[in-house]
């Protein structure tokens, strides 16, 4: 299906950003210039923008239009839905090490159909709470035939458009479906000093998976919240 004119300016200036034509902090291109560029109306121009917004790359700053967010966000592992803006349970986050091909545990490996010993794109980050305090551990796991063909997964710089964005720009890809399968067990001691918690200490752990149209594997997250932190609310109808 083909983009909505309010989309293809909403990619167009993600992938501007992503290009570095607009750095962190920024001011991006004013409604009416985009307006009159793309031979739209100003609230199709609105309409863009608050889909960068909703993936918190922008940010609305009084009197002065849109500027490129300073500080990149990530969220936790899980409840990717499709109705859920990005910025929906973001917060800032710190890269942890330098991504890196290694060979997942079991379960990982299995849920991204790799063959034993072969190996996957490590990404790792640190949710951090308002406080900068640790929130939780996600270790996000790639497939070689996405990593491959998204080589910016392999840097330690954060993706500003987001993982999802860019790997769809990089292979035509995109998440068709998510499955989330949460349980709760005791940290190990790298995720305890991780966490900036002391064991014995039980954490709650989210695997997700994101498949494409076909069933194949995007990406697989473990994320890794203590259980002092970790609280999920949701609101439902009942009839």
């Amino acid at each position: 299906m083909p983009l909505l004119k309010y989309e293809q300016i909403a990619d167009d200036l993600r992938t501007r950003i992503a290009n570095g034509e607009f750095g962190p902090g920024e001011l991006l291109p004013s409604g009416r210039d985009l307006a009159e560029q793309w031979h739209v109306s100003r609230a199709t121009v609105v309409k863009a923008y608050d889909v960068l917004r909703n993936d918190g790359l922008v940010v609305a700053r009084q009197g002065a239009g849109f500027t490129v967010v300073e500080t990149p966000i990530a969220r936790p592992a899980g409840g990717r839905r499709a109705d859920a803006p990005r910025v929906s349970g973001a917060a800032p986050f710190r890269r942890l090490g330098t991504p890196d091909r290694v060979v997942p545990e079991q379960e990982v490996g299995d849920l991204l159909g790799l063959k034993a010993g072969e190996t996957a794109l490590r990404r790792v980050r640190l949710v951090l709470l308002d406080d900068g305090t640790p929130a939780t551990l996600v270790t996000a796991w790639f497939p070689p035939g996405i990593a491959d063909a998204a080589p910016r997964l392999s840097m330690t710089g954060p993706i500003a458009e987001g993982t999802t964005h860019y790997v769809r720009r990089q292979t035509g890809r995109s998440p068709f479906e998510g499955v989330d399968v949460k349980t709760v067990r005791l940290a190990t001691s790298d995720e305890a000093e991780l966490l900036g918690v002391e064991q014995p200490v039980a954490v709650a752990v989210v695997v997700h998976v994101a498949y494409d149209q076909e069933r194949r594997p995007l990406v697989c997250e473990v994320g890794v919240t203590a259980s002092h932190v970790f609280e999920e609310t949701e609101r439902y109808p009942m009839r």
